[in-house]
Parts: C-alpha cells; structure tokens; sequence
C-alpha cells in the first residue's frame, strides 16, 4: 500500500506542486516564527529546548500533512496555532508558568482537542454553518494577506513591482508555474539589493529535548483554556472554512482528533498546538498548485516533507527562511491567495438571500478584531451568523392547516 502511495505520487509530480509546497512553509513559518520563539522564551525555555519545539512541531506537522495526503490523495494541511503561540507568550509573562507547567497546560489542551475531534462534535457545529458564511470567513482570513501585498510596497517597491510583474506575465504564459517564477524573481531582486538576512542562519540540527509535565489547576485555566479555545476558534475553524470552499470532503472530525493526539503526544517535547491550516492550505488546494484538483495533494505532501525538514534542521531552516525579507513573504503569501480570495468571495456573494450576511461575515473577519482573546474569524461567523438568523427566521410562519 505504502509502495503504491509512493508510486502515485511521483507520478503526479509537478514542479508547481513542489512550489506551492515550499511557499506555504515560508508563509507559514516566516510569519509566526518570532512568535513561537517568544512563547517557548516566555517559560524560560533554553536554547536546546526551543531547537526541540521546532523539532516537535516540523515533524508532528509534517508527518500530519504528508502522510494522511498520500493515504486520502487529497490535500490535508496542517499548521502550528499562530494565536496559540501569541496566547502562550502572554500568559507566561503574566503568569510566570514554568515549563513543565506549560507542557502540562499543552497536554490537557490537546487532550480536549482530541475529545472533540473524534466524538464528532466540531464538525456538527461546522454542519450548521452556511455555505455562503463559511465561503465569507475564508475570504476575510486571505484578504488580509491579499492587502499586504500592496502594503509592502510602501517599503519594498522596486521588490514588490518585479514580482508582481513576474506574476501577472506568468499567470499569462505559464500559469503552472506563475507562484513558483514570482518567488525566484522575489529571491533575485533581494539578493541583488542585498535584502537577504544571511547572518539569522544558525548551522546546527534540531534535537528532542523531553520536560516532565506538571499539572496545576492555574495553568490549565490561564494557558491550557485559552490555548484551546483560540486553536479551535482562530484555526480549526477557517481551516475546514477552506476544505469545503475547496470542494474536497475529508474525514474532519478524524483530522482534528489526529491533530490532537499527536500534539498530545509531542507535547513534553515542544509541541503546543498542532491544527487544521487555512492560509497555507489554501495555498496548497488552489489552481496555482495544480490545474487538476485530484493531484494538489502533490503539494500538501511536499509541504510536509518540508517541515520534516524544518523538524529535522530546526535551527538551520527556521534562520534561512527567516533570511527573507518580510516584504517579499508578505507578498509571495497575497500573490499566491489571490486566486483563493476571488473564490471564495464569488461563492460569498453569490445568492441574494445571504449576500448581506456574507459581506458581514467578510468584513469582521477582515478586521482582525479580538475579544476576549478569541480572533476576528470567530466573530465574523458569530455576527454573519446573528445577521442571516435575523434576515430570515419567521416566527409567525405556521404550518397550513
């Protein structure tokens, strides 16, 4: 079986899957690798014990990607809970938590991460959510990537130009590789204005580093909580959102149940909070990574061979992607989602019955906003939700007699 999965899967090979694959671990790894560093410095954590979370969450995350893609041959991608890692650095500066405290506090999250993937519960709730709805909240969650394109030219214009350039030519004459050229352009422009940031590359390899749990109940209420209430909310959410807008019908409550073992199961090594991915995999399940949509799973199996990588050199791969400059991830990330965006706002506002509700939806999500520590793509579903609930309950229908 295993041979067979092999086999297949170079056959379907594609130099734009490949391509696709690497971007969504720049995007992914560029844009929040600061912030894991931080969380993990938060509980004092030693240089050997931040090289083992990257170790712990390249080869959870990588193993989560590849393995059920080639198995599903359907794209299934992974992320670390970006939130997750911003809710972990604030509560262990506030808290003063150690860490073996924290590593308690990621076991009992991942625990009910778990509880909740395979009892089927999530995916009811995501049952109940509107096609438009959901189409509407993966649009706002990639918008804001899709604006930081235009952005970034503030501050990097001749960069951001000639991969634009690069990417509007491609997407032309050879729309396969149009993500892939527009990176090396990005790369080239860079390197030629002396942008790359060589010095962050440390030459070391990641290696497992084990912290004995400790539970106490402080820690499960000001880390362990919030950790799973932001992953499942600002994560697990607009990831299935970017499933089904896909149109790919994966086995979600099996996915998110797996996410949460295998965190449960790294987690004295590193790993906080391994979930469902939404921006890279929107990345990895549009038309740039392959025209046919039976063969995108190439890309989320690159992507995890990829972070295997990231597990395996921790240090060293985490410095050269970090050696880009901000503008060009900022960038390759919008260009990449630009297709992704259109999508998903044609599917938003498509029927006149929920359009107002969808733009609701799109808009809060949009926004960014945070209460109560939970992200903006809660709330948007939360008030599209209210909206269309409002636009169409009748209470004074009755049945005729």
């Amino acid at each position: 079986m295993r041979t067979m999965c092999a086999m297949q899967f170079f056959r379907d090979f594609s130099l734009s899957a490949l391509s696709a694959g690497f971007v969504a671990v720049l995007v992914g790894v560029t844009s929040s690798v600061a912030l894991v560093f931080q969380a993990a410095q938060a509980f004092g954590a030693t240089p050997a014990q931040i090289s083992s979370w990257m170790w712990a969450l390249g080869w959870g995350i990588g193993l989560c990607c590849a393995v059920p893609s080639l198995l599903l041959r359907k794209p299934v991608m992974v992320a670390w809970s970006t939130p997750g890692a911003a809710v972990l650095a604030a509560a262990g500066v506030a808290g003063g938590f150690s860490m073996a405290e924290a590593v308690g506090a990621f076991i009992v999250s991942a625990a009910l991460i778990a509880l909740c993937g395979f009892s089927g519960w999530f995916e009811r709730v995501m049952d109940r959510i509107p096609a438009a709805i959901a189409a509407a909240l993966l649009a706002g969650v990639l918008a804001r990537f899709g604006l930081q394109v235009f952005e970034s030219a503030q501050t990097a214009l001749p960069l951001v130009l000639s991969m634009l350039l690069t990417y509007v030519l491609s997407r032309r004459l050879w729309p396969r590789y149009a993500v892939m050229l527009t990176l090396v352009a990005g790369i080239a422009c860079a390197a030629w204005q002396g942008q790359m940031q060589w010095s962050q590359v440390e030459w070391r390899l990641a290696l497992p580093v084990f912290t004995t749990p400790s539970f106490t109940w402080q820690a499960c209420i000001s880390v362990a909580l919030p950790l799973f209430v932001v992953t499942m909310a600002s994560q697990n959410l607009p990831g299935v959102a970017v499933i089904r807008t896909a149109g790919y019908a994966l086995p979600v409550s099996r996915l998110v149940g797996t996410t949460g073992v295998v965190t449960l199961l790294l987690a004295p090594f590193g790993a906080f909070g391994i979930n469902l991915a939404a921006i890279t995999a929107a990345i990895c399940m549009g038309t740039e990574a392959h025209a046919d949509p039976a063969k995108r799973y190439t890309a989320a199996v690159w992507c995890g061979l990829f972070y295997v990588l990231l597990g395996i050199f921790g240090a060293v791969v985490a410095g050269l992607l970090a050696a880009f400059p901000k503008e060009l991830v900022m960038a390759i990330a919008g260009l990449a989602l630009l297709g992704s965006i259109g999508g998903g706002l044609v599917a938003a506002l498509q029927q006149d019955s929920s359009r107002e509700a969808a733009l609701i939806t799109f808009l809060v999500t949009l926004s960014g906003v945070v209460i109560a520590g939970i992200g903006s793509a809660f709330w948007g579903v939360v008030a599209g939700g209210l909206t269309l609930f409002v636009q169409q309950y009748q209470p004074w229908r009755t049945k005729a007699r």
